[in-house]
């Protein structure tokens, strides 16, 4: 008779070979996923010059040379959005940090956590528009994967059981023993210009299994304590990134405890239901009591800021408003103005492991992606607005 570890496994194995499936329909073995090119209209609203005038760069031989395809129509892929904004950096010194924002030397990293312990608040959502809006704005992004179940690393085209190997994760790099290796070496390149990519998978659940063994046996060496190792991690490449997104798993584990000792900022995010509103005041508390824990063995938790993102909104929704309300009541100004709409533009997207910076207007439709736009880019401008003021940038 079949144990049932050897009937969850064989189910296991049978679902991933399903997916792997279906992953090859979309992005053949061959094919590598990559990122489309932008036309002129959209590269002028993301660096924030007219359309003309980059045609007049155009013809003028001036800055990166756009593709021209058949009828005219100029596109540019996002390589040469950042050579771009170099250019305008150099020739408009006055607004060299519009074009051009990334880090200078007084400018720390930000480490922005993007976490909740409710399954279903739109954290790994989150965390994939907010680095790769970053990225479009020509900021420098690591994201980290700490979530076992690796949905962001899925979405840049990683499937944890196959293309992720051993010690390839953060694990590797925080890991106890002598495996350990540098951060430089689980860092990847992806296709999204400006982006890179610590993946996820089960390896993860290895350092929840491993830490309280090693705190029995670390006892008089505090610099080795479990909440210190990530931020070490990340440490050693703090120089190549402007924001490091990291995609907390939906449990305050040893790994949600590294990364909100590591972080600069946190974004709790919440799905304006009752149920879930009350959970995360659970989440709220027992993070509380984790940070103390933290802070009474000599972490020092300063964070530049902590907010709450409302998200899967319905605006139309009154019980969802009330609950808006509520919150905005509640936590003041720590409740982000803008919300994350519910939208099918982006469910119908990461069907295929895309998001809608990956695709253009026609192939979810103008309406439905004009509006979900909207809500992404309000989040993300409030959130880049934070960085800003911790770097001195505004008001």
């Amino acid at each position: 008779m079949e144990s049932t570890s050897a009937r969850i496994t064989r189910r296991a194995d049978a679902l991933s070979s399903r997916l792997r499936a279906v992953g090859e329909r979309v992005f053949p073995p061959t094919a590598q996923k990559s990122l489309r090119s932008f036309t002129s209209g959209e590269v002028a609203q993301i660096v924030g010059v007219s359309d003309g005038y980059l045609r007049q760069l155009s013809l003028d031989g001036l800055g990166p040379n756009p593709e021209i395809g058949p009828s005219g129509r100029r596109s540019y892929t996002l390589q040469q959005v950042n050579e771009l904004r170099r250019y305008l950096a150099s020739t408009r010194p006055k607004e060299a940090l519009k074009f051009w924002p990334q880090r200078r030397s007084a400018d720390k990293l930000q480490v922005i956590t993007v976490a909740n312990f409710k399954g279903g608040s739109a954290k790994t959502t989150t965390s994939l528009y907010l680095a790769q809006g970053l990225a479009l704005q020509g900021y420098r992004v690591l994201a980290i994967d700490l979530d076992p179940q690796a949905s962001l690393s899925s979405m840049f085209g990683l499937q944890p059981e196959f293309d992720i190997g051993e010690n390839a994760t953060l694990y590797g790099a925080i890991r106890y023993d002598d495996e350990r290796v540098p951060m430089r070496d689980v860092v990847r390149p992806t296709y999204f210009t400006g982006i890179s990519i610590v993946p996820g998978n089960l390896e993860l659940m290895e350092f929840e299994h491993q830490t309280p063994r090693f705190m029995m046996e670390s006892r008089g060496r505090p610099e080795e304590l479990f909440f210190r190792r990530v931020a070490r991690a990340i440490s050693e490449v703090d120089t190549d990134y402007d924001v490091v997104v990291i995609d907390c798993p939906p449990q305050l584990g040893f790994l949600t405890m590294g990364a909100l000792n590591a972080a600069t900022g946190m974004i709790v995010t919440v799905h304006p239901q009752m149920v879930d509103v009350a959970s995360m005041s659970q989440f709220l508390l027992m993070t509380s009591d984790l940070i103390g824990v933290i802070e009474d063995a000599g972490g020092r938790l300063d964070y530049d800021f902590l907010r709450f993102l409302v998200t899967r909104h319905d605006p139309r929704d009154v019980p969802e408003q009330e609950i808006v309300a509520l919150l905005r009541d509640v936590f003041d100004n720590d409740v982000l103005d803008a919300t994350a709409w519910k939208s099918t533009a982006i469910a119908n997207a990461g069907l295929t492991k895309q998001s809608l910076f990956e695709l253009s207007k026609g192939a979810v439709g103008r309406s439905v992606y004009d509006r979900a736009m909207e809500s992404i880019t309000g989040v993300n401008v409030e959130i880049i607005e934070l960085i800003s003021r911790v770097w001195g940038r505004s008001g």
